[in-house]
């Protein structure tokens, strides 16, 4: 971690300082073209100044979510972009180097607390292919296993993956190092009309909306949603093939995915098995709403339980407004269902939003889940092996930005989670445990 730190932070502000001097340069190029870059239809992309949305050439690139998915043409975009004569590259990521501590007044026997830093650095480019081509590629990485070991970070309430063979619960399992390679392409048949696929080994298939590493709501915050497993977590896939079209402010996709989780070893890639499918439809119906909802078959998704498959169901609203004096408020609210059968059937829900103004930003976040006896891993005789236990989480945070280098944002930031444990679950975690915790956050700036 001694090591590993330096370098991710170098590397960071590097980038970011060299992508400042490209970045004036471009700003002479764009600005311009900002009236075309706003009415989305009327781009034009024989110059390379000009970025799109990474499946077609006729839409925002402000509408790139993650994998395949969209967010609100007025969503904010953080990163850093550089361009050459034919291709152009975009490169953005959070890294929060923080104290986290779970059930601070020790209510209860699950909480912990660590010093660790949640990571993500992800890197994209494209270039047209002839008058009506699109292609392009993206990779993600996260050192979060050699930062955090094997076993993650702790966050109550948590469920998913496991650490030595053991589920890992309480605790948010690192993401894979290599979380996306994916490419894509895109054909425009006019401007209304689109049609693309895209394959990622890893990469995301078309379950669930944004994930929420990439929601705008949900970038001060560095814990995953309680529901993760629910609304997001195929986000890291080892083999996913997805073809779609898109009419106007409409898309309809489907995917070929491994339902399989990522296993332990957070360095290698994973069998593909293509043994899984999700459907979903996507609408756009203003510059600040984008809405999904999406259904899957995921086969054998937990190697504890290789015989058990799930059907998600999700729904997702992402809500992005701009101010004129250059404030924002960004939300979101996610439904995420799973059904093995009719005795293991599952709701979760969050809603988020985050207000930003000048250097600083509030946020927060609801969170309701449904959690079994499995996924607690509870004493099957004393809460029954069908239990089902209702959760629900509070979170508020501030963030402030210190300083940036070149174009690299510095801040500081603190949240707090009060839980709600239903009363058979309070003899292990307290009746109401809190949760703090305080970083350091560093990111690229806003693009403007």
């Amino acid at each position: 971690m001694k090591k590993i730190l330096p370098i991710a932070l170098f590397n960071l502000i590097a980038l970011g300082a060299a992508a400042q001097h490209e970045h004036h340069n471009m700003q002479r190029d764009t600005v311009p073209a900002k009236k075309a870059m706003d009415t989305t239809m009327q781009m034009d992309h024989s110059s390379p100044s000009i970025m799109s949305h990474a499946f077609s050439r006729n839409l925002s690139m402000n509408r790139n979510g993650s994998g395949t998915a969209w967010l609100p043409d007025n969503a904010p975009m953080y990163g850093y972009m550089f361009h050459t004569k034919k291709w152009m590259y975009m490169l953005h990521g959070n890294l929060f180097l923080r104290y986290n501590n779970q059930d601070i007044a020790r209510s209860g026997s699950r909480g912990g607390y660590k010093f660790d830093a949640p990571n993500w650095v992800m890197g994209m480019g494209q270039t047209a292919v002839g008058k009506k081509g699109l292609f392009r590629w993206s990779a993600m990485i996260s050192f979060d296993r050699p930062i955090m070991g094997g076993n993650g970070y702790p966050l109550l309430f948590q469920s998913g993956e496991t650490w030595k063979g053991q589920p890992l619960v309480d605790r948010q399992h690192p993401h894979d190092m290599f979380a996306e390679l994916s490419v894509g392409y895109s054909h425009a048949i006019n401007k209304d009309l689109d049609v693309f696929g895209y394959f990622g080994y890893p990469g995301e298939p078309a379950l669930g909306g944004t994930a929420f590493m990439h929601r705008p709501s949900s970038l001060y915050n560095p814990d995953a949603p309680l529901g993760h497993h629910w609304q997001d977590a195929t986000h890291i896939t080892f083999g996913v093939a997805t073809f779609g079209v898109r009419y106007k402010n409409f898309k309809l996709e489907g995917s070929s995915f491994t339902g399989r989780e990522p296993d332990e070893d957070r360095y290698n890639f994973d069998k593909m098995r293509f043994d899984s499918w999700a459907v979903r439809l996507s609408y756009n119906p203003t510059k600040e709403l984008s809405l999904q909802v999406s259904q899957g078959f995921v086969k054998s998704p937990e190697p504890l339980h290789p015989d058990e498959d799930v059907k998600r169901t999700t729904a997702s609203v992402i809500h992005a407004k701009r101010f004129s004096n250059g404030a924002m408020l960004n939300s979101a609210a996610v439904w995420g269902y799973n059904r093995v059968d009719k005795n293991h059937q599952e709701h979760s829900f969050l809603a988020e939003s985050a207000f930003s103004w000048k250097k600083n930003a509030i946020y927060g976040k609801y969170e309701f889940v449904e959690k079994s006896t499995e996924e607690l891993v509870l004493d099957e005789h004393k809460y029954g092996h069908d239990g089902k236990f209702p959760v629900s989480a509070v979170t508020l945070g501030v963030n402030r930005k210190i300083f940036n280098i070149g174009k690299t944002d510095f801040s500081i930031g603190t949240q707090a989670t009060l839980y709600f444990p239903e009363k058979p679950l309070q003899g292990i975690y307290g009746k109401n445990p809190w949760a703090y915790q305080v970083f350091i956050r560093v990111s690229p700036g806003l693009m403007r």
